[in-house]
C-alpha cells in the first residue's frame, strides 16, 4: 500500500479547498492508497528566516509543526497539494511551507514522490494554472513526479470554482488527480 499525503493550503479549515483535496483523497483510496491531510490553517508555521543553518545540518533551526510536516512528507509516497487563488498565486500559509521544505532539498528528500496540485479560484478562469505552476514548480525543483488530472480533461491537476460542492468540474478533475496519483505511486512502489 501506498500513503498519499493531502495538504491543504488555506488559512480556512474547510472551505472550498478541503474539500476537493478531500475529494482527492477519497478517490486515491479507492485506487489503493491509505491518506493523510494535514492542514496549514491550523499548523504554527513560522516563515523561513534565510539563517541556512539548513544547508550545513540538513535540518531546520525553527522548531515549530514543520518538523513533523517534513517528517510526514518524506514518509510518504506522494502528495496532492491544494490552494485557494490569492492575486493569482499559492496563499501565504503554503508559501511559508514551500520555503520551509529546504532542509529536504539539499539531499533530495522529495525525489520521486508521486504529486499533483488543485486550486481554486473566484471564477473559472480566476488564477488556477497560475496557482497550480508555482506548485508544480515547487515540485520540480525536489525533483518529485507530477500528474495532471488524467482522462477525460487531462490538465494540470484539479481547478474549482466558488462554492467546490457545487463544482462538477472540480470534483471531476479532483477525483481524476487523486486516482493517477495512487496508481501511479502504486506503480513505482
Amino acid at each position: 500500500m501506498v500513503k498519499i499525503v493531502g495538504i491543504i493550503g488555506s488559512p480556512r479549515k474547510d472551505g472550498n479547498t478541503s474539500y476537493l483535496v478531500e475529494t482527492a483523497l477519497k478517490s486515491a483510496e479507492s485506487a489503493g492508497a491509505s491518506t493523510e491531510i494535514i492542514n496549514l490553517g491550523s499548523a504554527n508555521i513560522e516563515p523561513c528566516v534565510a539563517c541556512d543553518i539548513c544547508k550545513t545540518t540538513g535540518e531546520c533551526a525553527i522548531y515549530d509543526d514543520m518538523r513533523e510536516i517534513l517528517n510526514i512528507m518524506m514518509k510518504s509516497d506522494g502528495m496532492i497539494i491544494g490552494s485557494p487563488v490569492y492575486f493569482g498565486s499559492v496563499t501565504s500559509q503554503l508559501k511559508m511551507l514551500i520555503d520551509r521544505t529546504r532542509p529536504l532539498r539539499g539531499s533530495f528528500r522529495l525525489k520521486n514522490k508521486v504529486c499533483g496540485a488543485i486550486a481554486v479560484g473566484g471564477s473559472r478562469n480566476g488564477g488556477q494554472e497560475s496557482t497550480i505552476s508555482v506548485i508544480h514548480d515547487f515540485l520540480l525543483i525536489h525533483d518529485a513526479i507530477i500528474v495532471g488530472d488524467g482522462a477525460p480533461m487531462a490538465h494540470y491537476g484539479g481547478t474549482g470554482v466558488g462554492d467546490t460542492k457545487l463544482d462538477e468540474i472540480g470534483i471531476e478533475t479532483s477525483k481524476n488527480l487523486g486516482k493517477r496519483v495512487s496508481e501511479l505511486a502504486l506503480m513505482l512502489k
